[in-house]
């Protein structure tokens, strides 16, 4: 049964949802699922944006079929060639062998190294800012490499003034019948999955984000569609305001974010008499995580969201506990930037943490480290609270 919802006049969601998938890209946890967008365009000519993950192609062929009630399909837009979003391209050339589908150079070659059929006599290439003109609406293109992949493109329709975006303005979680984000509690349901999703699929590319936000920007945009998450059509400056600040890698707010490392629970002792002693001095909304039980994309997410974050590990085998230097590195791959860190670190011998954390956090752009590193061996003694209350004094300084 086909399952399918109009965004405007003429134009269909089409896509569909998995709630059975456990992790996205076989990495990120997913509890809440994920919707895969793809939208059709019914004009002088047909427009389908982009295809759906092999999950879910049996709705997705009955949803394209009925809306299009007999029609054929005269374009394919690929703004997208990942495997969630490319892997009905064949079935659709196989049901029309007319089809057109419109990319870019890159798109081609990556469709040739997941694809083995004959699409020569389909193929319809596209540059930056071209346009195709398919009744009452016009479509132009915008080249956004590395918005995460280095063949994505925004479509834009200059008739209705709406964005298909690819991934971007994405989130996890799948859509539970409202498919437009005002019709849904954004903030408390999906405003989380949508920093963890930017901050883990998209983060690293921050620079590149900032391009295609400044390259559509002169285009009155009044609706996003993209290819995760639900549509915007209303208060569009919100998102656009959350992608601006996360492309930056500006904190949202002030705030700690406390991540520790214990073996034997000396060190998230220290943790959480850092995290008691900022909330006395007025301090809210502190998070506080072990490496060891939490998923890294929930702690990156949160990192991208605060202002500063401290990072207390236990030595292992006289270098860095595995979770936290695993956590750090992936920042560093992230392109994590602009916070304010303090560190604290533990060893029963030969103590390294701290050493190693400053190493690879010396790596990182604009990221200040404050205060004095807090250190113990084995256990916090009763001696040691004076300099840690001077710790915890000197990171309330940079939040006030």
């Amino acid at each position: 049964m086909h399952c399918v919802q109009k965004i405007s006049e003429s134009i269909y969601w089409v896509g569909g949802n998995d709630r059975r998938l456990e992790r996205f890209e076989n990495m990120f946890p997913i509890p809440k699922g994920v919707s895969y967008n793809s939208y059709l365009i019914l004009d002088e000519k047909t427009v389908l944006m982009d295809t759906v993950d092999v999950a879910i192609s049996r709705l997705f062929i009955e949803n394209i079929t009925h809306v299009l009630d007999g029609r054929d399909l005269d374009y394919l837009v690929i703004n997208h060639m990942e495997p969630d979003h490319c892997a009905s391209i064949e079935e659709l050339v196989r049901i029309y062998p007319n089809l057109k589908i419109v990319g870019n150079k890159k798109t081609f070659q990556f469709l040739g190294q997941f694809y083995n059929f004959d699409y020569s006599n389909n193929t319809y290439e596209v540059k930056d800012c071209d346009t195709l003109s398919v009744g009452s609406h016009k479509l132009k293109f915008f080249t956004a490499p590395m918005v995460h992949w280095p063949e994505v493109m925004f479509t834009y329709e200059e008739t209705e003034g709406i964005l298909f975006s690819a991934d971007a303005f994405g989130t996890f979680g799948a859509l539970a019948g409202n498919i437009f984000s005002d019709e849904t509690d954004f903030d408390h349901y999906y405003l989380e999955e949508a920093r963890r999703y930017y901050a883990n699929i998209v983060g690293k590319y921050g620079a590149q984000v900032q391009s295609i936000l400044k390259k559509v920007s002169s285009n009155p945009i009044n609706m996003i569609c993209s290819l995760h998450g639900p549509v915007w059509r209303k208060n569009i400056e919100y998102i656009l305001d959350k992608y601006n600040k996360w492309s930056k890698y500006e904190p949202e707010k002030k705030g700690v974010v406390i991540v520790y490392a214990s073996m034997y629970g000396n060190m998230e002792n220290t943790a959480n008499v850092i995290a008691n002693k900022l909330a006395q001095k007025g301090v809210q909304d502190i998070r506080v995580y072990d490496v060891s039980k939490t998923h890294p994309s929930y702690i990156v997410s949160d990192i991208w969201k605060y202002s500063h974050v401290i990072f207390a590990s236990v030595t292992y085998n006289m270098g860095l506990y595995y979770g936290m230097e695993s956590l750090l590195h992936e920042l560093k791959a992230l392109n994590m930037q602009n916070r304010t860190v303090s560190l604290a670190g533990n060893g029963t011998w030969s103590p390294a943490a701290v050493k190693v954390m400053r190493e690879i956090l010396g790596c990182m752009k604009n990221v200040e480290i404050v205060g004095t590193p807090f250190e113990i061996t084995s256990t916090m003694k009763k001696n040691q609270e004076p300099t840690l209350d001077k710790f915890v004094e000197d990171i309330y300084e940079t939040l006030i």
